[in-house]
């Protein structure tokens, strides 16, 4: 008897809490969506600057209505623009109907601006809408990966002997680049381990930039996970599976045992390395690299080994700091070395990997990118 009271309480129970969680439902007061509550506010706007027309049109053209249609196209969907069009319209028509002391409604090329930002507004607010963004978000959202993927790129922090400058310029002054780097410090059986690859992917500037973005974050994750001579294979097959009409991309792969100054690189189609400094002459490292990844299945990329003492540094970069106009690559290569070599033998500063990118004499019209690894004197 127990049991069955205890059922039934229970049932009843939870038919309260559900006939509750209705009636709150029923009753609770809608809150209006956020487009209706911006179209309100414009459309407020709009008589405003409509009735403002019709009493002091020389103060208050129809060419006003432009500045309602210009918030729109920051705020509104483009279902919702079109009920702002129609109140922009009635609104300029009641500016138009009332004449001036001169006797004229409007001047024809207000009519014309606005007309022209009505036609501006619609495929800037078309095109958001492909993104699914409203005003200014879009934007926001491409400066965030652009600092996502500078990020990707900071090195860490390093003994006292070491450092490690990046320098990366995109073509023609843009804030993408095709070209990025992703280091990583890891302790582990290899020893303390500093890994840097420098990336170059096809093509430049902002069309490349969404590619790098995507390559920087796959390859921050491979790097210092896995076996130092894994890495490069692991990346090509990873772009071997994107199956892009341009997925193919130059990188030079950097490991270096802190502690003993033993360094081991590894290109896929990418300018060889400098070393040299300290009493060295500066060379080329042996370029036994592979093809470029992305493009060949199963392929070997060859080991380059060596020592970097206190006083020696070694450079990175891309094809965009060794193509000299009508020139052959080991043109701009070579003098890219005489560079290196100039500006170690007063010491390596702050600022080093700056003033070789300045001095290279190659063209903006592709992205730059340069990494420069010295170790300081005991």
């Amino acid at each position: 008897m127990r049991l069955r009271l205890h059922r039934a309480s229970r049932w009843l129970d939870r038919r309260r809490r559900r006939l509750t969680r209705r009636l709150a439902a029923r009753f609770r007061p809608r809150t209006m969506p956020r487009q209706a509550w911006l179209l309100l506010w414009l459309t407020a706007l709009a008589v405003v600057v409509a009735v403002t027309g019709a009493l002091a049109p020389r103060w208050v053209p129809a060419s006003a209505m432009v500045f309602v249609l210009l918030l729109g196209g920051f705020f509104l969907r483009l279902r919702t623009m079109v009920l702002l069009y129609l109140v922009a319209a009635a609104g300029a028509a009641l500016t138009v109907s009332v004449p001036d002391e001169g006797g004229l409604s409007a001047r024809p090329g207000d009519l014309v601006l606005l007309g022209a930002t009505a036609v501006l507004v619609a495929l800037f607010v078309r095109s958001r809408e492909r993104l699914g963004v409203q005003g200014t978000l879009g934007d926001t959202m491409l400066v965030d990966l652009r600092d996502r993927l500078r990020s990707q790129g900071r090195v860490p922090p390093l003994p006292p002997q070491w450092h490690v400058e990046t320098e990366l310029r995109p073509a023609f002054g843009d804030s993408f680049s095709g070209d990025f780097v992703v280091a990583t410090r890891t302790h582990g059986e290899q020893g303390d381990l500093l890994e840097v690859v420098l990336v170059d992917v096809s093509g430049k500037g902002q069309g490349a930039g969404t590619r790098a973005l995507l390559l920087s974050g796959a390859f921050g994750g491979l790097l210092g996970a896995m076996p130092v001579e894994g890495f490069l294979p692991a990346a090509n097959a990873y772009l071997l599976r994107q199956d892009w009409a341009e997925g193919f991309a130059t990188a030079v792969h950097l490991a270096v045992d802190l502690g003993t100054g033993d360094f081991r690189v590894r290109c896929a189609g990418h300018p060889p390395p400098g070393t040299g400094g300290a009493g060295v002459p500066w060379r080329l490292l042996d370029d036994d690299g592979g093809p470029a990844l992305g493009l060949v299945p199963d392929a070997d990329f060859g080991e380059v080994a060596g020592r970097l003492l206190p006083g020696q540094a070694l450079y990175l970069c891309t094809d965009g700091m060794v193509e000299v106009p009508g020139e052959d690559l080991s043109v701009g290569t070579e003098a890219l070395v005489r560079l290196a070599e100039e500006a170690g033998r007063s010491g390596w500063r702050d600022g080093a990997a700056e003033r070789l990118v300045d001095a290279a004499a190659v063209e903006e019209s592709d992205d730059r990118a340069l990494v420069l690894v010295w170790r300081s004197g005991a």
